[in-house]
């Protein structure tokens, strides 16, 4: 997966993840309220991974 293709994924799962979070304290629903807040997590790490992938890209651009 390319470096925007994380970068976007992870932004879309953390969004999706925030909405949950959300609509589970809402709806006094703790398992929607944890499953949110894991998605979201999983969108920062996509994200960090999609600036990872392209420090180390610029980096091997400039050799």
């Amino acid at each position: 997966m390319g470096e925007f293709t994380d970068k976007a994924k992870g932004a879309l799962n953390e969004a999706t993840g925030n909405a949950k979070q959300d609509i589970g304290r809402a709806k006094g629903d703790p398992e929607m309220e944890q499953e949110g807040y894991q998605q979201e997590r999983k969108g920062e790490f996509q994200q960090a991974k999609g600036e990872v992938k392209d420090n180390v890209k610029d980096r091997v651009d400039r050799m």
